[in-house]
């Protein structure tokens, strides 16, 4: 005898792993390391830090 299935459950299953499989492709091509983004954020703040240094005050 064949085991019976709920259709809806198994959509819905099939459309979370989809899901899945193109969040990890997304972060694989966009994703950054933690290193990596606190790198980036240290570099925009020096960035801002020295472009503010060098403002004159009328």
């Amino acid at each position: 005898m064949a085991e019976v299935v709920n259709l809806r459950m198994v959509k819905k299953h099939a459309a979370r792993k989809a899901a899945r499989a193109q969040a990890d492709e997304n972060a694989v091509k966009f994703g950054l390391t933690r290193t990596e983004r606190d790198r980036q954020k240290a570099e925009a703040d020096k960035a801002a830090r020295d472009l503010a240094a060098h403002k004159r005050e009328p």
